[in-house]
């Protein structure tokens, strides 16, 4: 008797030696020792986790023999089973995919949103210490929205009214013109709403930005124009009354080294709404990507705006890169917002400087919260179409939630003849400044335009997908005083038609007046379904030059549809899911995933791979 009590007090001892709660801390960093921020720790099989800090340093509760889970967008996930309390250090294994990539949510009391930050300063390859103690908090959802955080960030925020395009009758509107569009802030942005479990604003869905968020494989343009153009059809996915038209452009690429100098003037909102955690210290993170990537003889000057505007750093070599970090590190949050004055100040700069023949660039970033001077769009607007004419091209950044002025970033940048970005977690800030920045520095086409002429012998009716506020009147197609989208070296530009033939009843189309005076069709092109014409201008230039592409009926499956074909349609599905439209007839997510899946392809950098978890994930 007395034995088996000395082993159940054993037996005792030892389950409470195993379910003993520890403190966990430690390291996570990548292959080269170099820390990893915003990386998600979770104890697997619990809703309980945690990030790292700016120095990819984190501490987590959890018990003896429980198994922890790090990941890291980019990276393979890595578990490590728990032994004793104390210190666990770990490297984590670049991947080609995004599949592991852990969504999380927050509880309102968290003091830092990390999922909007996963900060990081890369300096002379380290890391740069943070001057804050940020507590670690413990994650209380996983792959479950936060709905106070999702109810909390959207109050303030603004976006332009985006009224879906609808089918129109080839009989009565022949031509389809509009602007391209190369921004891709939509995406990111809804990205951010998503993974915070917030409610998307319709108006907040792009559907262009985000197809145009992925890169796909058009092939580089062999003669004299500076891009290639495809073009396509098939079966629509949604719609089996319909086809689908997938209209492709892709720049020339043009290697780093033949870029022209750039002249860069940084334009950056420190007011008091830009202090929160995910606006300007991520802002000031990201700031140091692109300064890795700057050469001798690129400049760079840094303005500031609050209650007044001021130069930080003068006119300075790329090859000075701790004199930009330090200037960039002193930056601070503080007072009003009058970005007037700062863009009035930042295309002086840049005009004193301007580079003939190079990159005259400025970067504006900032949360879009004007509320000093020029503050209206239509203010806003007319500074900038006033400033374009000095040749000074402009980015637009956009940090942060909550205060988010969508709509006004958007107008600068389509007046500027410049793009807008969004800028949700560190990772999106190597894509947009590190990857891809130095393409969109150099602006091979300006004011892109493209109209489509559909053949009322093929065609009873079409929509174009997206670019609602993108849309000219058809003799803004010759006039070359219309300004339209700019393209950069390397990138793509997609946009998607649906097509009703001619024959098909459709419960979306609303019967007309037979017309009296308009001959209806042409017998000469019957095997043609439709024909896309182009306008571009070079960079320096004021007259456009015309590219003319047929397009002519197919009858293919989407299963028969090449990888990025059925990645584009699914990202536009899922576009057109959260916008509620009409005009699908599947508002199944699965639906959307299967079609991802399906053309995922190789994905070497993993973003289809995040948009598959991201639909998954979603409401």
């Amino acid at each position: 008797m007395k034995s088996l009590f000395t082993l159940l007090v054993v037996a005792l001892l030892g389950f409470q030696l195993h379910a003993q709660t520890v403190t966990i801390s430690g390291k996570v960093t990548d292959e080269t020792s170099l820390p990893l921020p915003g990386a998600n720790i979770i104890i697997k099989g619990t809703a309980t986790g945690t990030q790292t800090d700016f120095d990819g340093n984190y501490s987590i509760n959890a018990q003896i023999g429980q198994t922890l889970t790090y990941s890291y967008v980019g990276f393979k996930t890595k578990e490590v089973k728990i032994k004793n309390a104390g210190e666990i250090i770990v490297s984590l294994k670049p991947s080609a995919s995004l599949d592991e990539v852990v969504v999380t949510g927050y509880s309102e009391n968290n003091d830092v949103i990390r999922k909007a930050m996963g900060y990081g300063i890369s300096r002379n390859n380290n890391y740069s210490s943070s001057k804050k103690e940020r507590k670690q908090k413990n994650i209380t959802q996983s792959y479950t929205p936060a709905p106070i955080v999702g109810n909390r960030v959207s109050e303030n925020e603004s976006y332009g009214r985006i009224n879906e395009n609808i089918f129109k009758s080839v009989s009565t509107a022949p031509l389809s013109t509009f602007s391209i569009d190369v921004d891709k802030a939509g995406y990111s942005n809804l990205r951010r709403m998503l993974n915070n479990g917030q409610e998307v604003p319709e108006d907040a869905v792009k559907i262009e930005e985000m197809v145009n968020y992925f890169t796909y494989n058009y092939p580089q343009p062999t003669g004299k124009d500076p891009f290639s153009i495809t073009a396509d059809v098939v079966n629509s996915p949604w719609n089996q009354d319909a086809k689908l038209v997938r209209i492709g452009l892709k720049g020339k690429d043009i290697s780093l080294e033949n870029v022209p100098p750039s002249n860069l003037v940084f334009l950056l909102d420190v007011s008091g709404s830009m202090e929160d955690p995910n606006k300007l210290p991520l802002l000031k993170a990201a700031l140091n990507v692109l300064v890795d990537r700057l050469r001798e003889k690129d400049k760079v000057s840094i303005v500031v705006y609050a209650g007044a505007a001021g130069l930080v750093l003068p006119p300075t070599s790329g090859a000075e890169k701790q004199k930009i970090r330090d200037a960039i590190d002193n930056l601070s949050a503080g007072g009003s917002t009058a970005g007037g004055a700062g863009i009035e100040l930042a295309y002086k700069i840049a005009a004193e400087n301007f580079s003939k023949g190079g990159n005259n660039r400025v970067i504006l970033a900032t949360d879009g919260d004007f509320n000093v001077g020029s503050s209206s769009d239509r203010s806003m607007e007319s500074l900038i179409e006033e400033k374009r004419k000095t040749g000074v091209f402009l980015t637009c950044l956009g940090f942060g939630m909550g205060n988010y002025k969508d709509s006004k970033l958007e107008t600068l940048a389509d007046k500027g003849n410049g793009n807008h970005a969004y800028i949700d977690t560190m990772q999106e800030a190597q894509k947009v400044l590190g990857t891809e920045f130095f393409g969109t520095l150099y602006t091979i086409a300006k004011d892109v335009k493209i109209q489509v002429e559909f053949n009322p012998a093929k065609v009873q009716a079409y929509r174009l997908i997206g670019y609602e506020n993108r849309l000219l009147n058809d003799e803004d197609f010759k006039d070359d005083t219309k300004d339209a989208g700019e393209l950069g070296s390397g990138h793509t530009v997609t946009a998607l038609y649906e097509i009703i033939p001619v024959g098909v009843k459709s419960k979306y189309l609303k019967d007309i007046d037979n017309l009296k005076y308009t001959k209806q069709t042409n017998q000469n092109f019957t095997d043609e379904m439709l024909t896309v014409k182009f306008r571009y201008k070079e960079p320096d230039g004021d007259v456009s030059k015309l590219i003319v592409k047929t397009v002519k009926d197919e009858n293919k499956s989407i299963e028969n549809a090449n990888d990025d074909l059925k990645f584009s349609a699914a990202v536009a599905l899922f576009g057109m899911q959260l916008r509620d439209s009409e005009f699908i007839n599947t508002k199944k997510k699965e639906d959307v995933i299967a079609l991802a899946e399906a053309g995922k392809g190789s994905d070497k950098d993993g973003y289809r791979a995040e948009f598959i978890r991201l639909v998954k994930s979603s409401k």
